[in-house]
């Protein structure tokens, strides 16, 4: 028999060791009391029994939509009452279109949507920014350069048609009952300006979105808008105050127990705020944000424990966007106020070394020491100056496959890939990517 979810999680955190993934994607439905299920999915949805009908925190995404209700309704036939959107991203709001069909079919009532009044502004950045987003989680999830977004793929809407509008919108705090059950909708700032997490007095019980996600907190996501990693540490001290013995997020697996809940909040949060205090202490001491960037750093047995550990956003990503948060977009450097063209300075350097081809080489040789910061460089510069040159850019594919496997985030290893497939692209090469059809912020 299969362990359960609460069992394994007890497991990892009692532990601090880990034997398998956190984030799973099933599709299994498994249950947490006699009335209330998680389905796990990209992202979960966690549902609630109760006398008006079911619960639903998140709808998952898009692709998972279908095959979790095909899950719930191995557990309750009964009409979807209330639909609570954590936040806007699409791997959490896009499902819904699924939710909306089967209640067509049944000739029931859609449920009651409920979410934070910034969410229908996410959506309607999405629709405006639609070409872009398609770009980035391509690069993020499938290491897939722009030149493969073409067609009918490149089309779709990144919002999905039918994806369910709020019918009920709150600015700070809104309590509700359905069914005789009461639930305290919590606005947080933190991976989003939109995120509830929501409280269950009566089974103290927390639906916490993505507010912990079991890797290292997505404060820091290079392709995407602004996060608040203060008020993200702010919402999980929230959490902490409630009598909370079971907690649910939306990625990862729930954890039971009080105490045990407790500790795994705290740790992320303080961990946030120090990376806080000690960027904005530096920024305040007159450092560049490339100074910061080599001296700010999170201490490296938290990056072991089972839900910290840097595998999706990571420290360094963080910290950056803590500079953007409290510094603006310059960095510090006089030189990268207003920049020459990429291609024109990489030009005046080639020139210099003896040609792009030269400049590659170097780069090869500085990658197999182990440098790959510095043969990034190189290697681009190289390209920029020689956009046409096939043997470079087998070079320029070759040092970032490399890199990739250094690096240990899904964003940094998307974006590394990404290059590579660039590079692959341009030399007339076969595209390879290794993750696709997922969409998360």
């Amino acid at each position: 028999m299969a362990e359960h979810v609460l069992d394994l999680s007890t497991r990892y955190i009692d532990s601090g060791q880990i034997d398998g993934p956190p984030n799973r994607v099933t599709h299994e439905l498994s249950e947490l009391t006699d009335d209330i299920a998680l389905i796990e999915a990209f992202s979960h949805v966690l549902v609630v029994r109760t006398e008006d009908g079911l619960i639903a925190f998140d709808s998952s995404g898009p692709a998972s939509g279908s095959r979790v209700l095909e899950s719930l309704r191995t557990w309750s036939t009964d009409r979807i009452h209330t639909l609570v959107y954590t936040h806007g991203h699409i791997d959490h709001v896009g499902g819904s279109s699924a939710v909306a069909a089967e209640a067509e079919r049944s000739g029931s009532k859609p449920p009651e949507v409920i979410g934070h009044t910034n969410l229908p502004r996410r959506l309607g950045r999405y629709r405006a920014t639609n070409g872009y987003n398609k770009v980035i989680n391509a690069r993020q999830f499938g290491g897939l350069p722009v030149a493969t977004l073409k067609g009918s793929a490149a089309q779709q809407p990144f919002v999905p048609d039918g994806t369910l509008d709020l019918t009920i919108e709150y600015d700070q705090m809104l309590t509700v009952s359905v069914g005789g059950l009461e639930l305290e909708l919590h606005h947080a700032m933190g991976e989003t300006d939109d995120h509830t997490w929501t409280w269950l007095p009566q089974y103290k019980m927390i639906s916490a979105g993505d507010q912990f996600i079991w890797n290292f907190p997505n404060c820091g996501n290079p392709q995407k808008v602004q996060r608040y990693p203060l008020e993200w540490a702010q919402s999980l001290r929230e959490m902490m105050a409630t009598d909370v013995e079971l907690f649910v997020p939306a990625h990862g697996l729930p954890i039971s127990g009080h105490n045990r809940i407790v500790s795994c909040l705290e740790i992320v949060a303080s961990t946030l705020e120090e990376l806080v205090e000690d960027v904005v202490s530096a920024m305040n001491s007159g450092a560049t944000l490339n100074d910061i960037v080599a001296s700010v750093e999170v201490n490296p047995e938290l990056l072991e424990l089972p839900y910290l550990r840097p595998l999706y956003d990571e420290p360094e990503f963080v910290i950056r966007n803590i500079w953007r948060l409290y510094g603006g977009w310059w960095d510090g450097k006089p030189s990268h106020l207003k920049p020459a063209a990429d291609d024109l300075l990489a030009v005046a350097l080639c020139e210099m070394v003896g040609g792009a081809s030269v400049l590659a080489e170097r780069a090869r040789q500085i990658a197999d020491d182990g440098d790959f910061r510095v043969a990034s460089h190189l290697i681009d510069l190289a390209s920029d100056a020689a956009p046409d040159a096939i043997e470079v850019h087998e070079i320029r594919a070759s040092i970032y496959m490399d890199r990739r496997a250094q690096e240990t985030s899904l964003m940094a290893k998307g974006i590394f890939e990404s290059a590579a497939n660039e590079s692959r692209h341009a030399a007339g090469q076969p595209i390879e990517a290794r993750r696709r059809g997922l969409s998360i912020e």
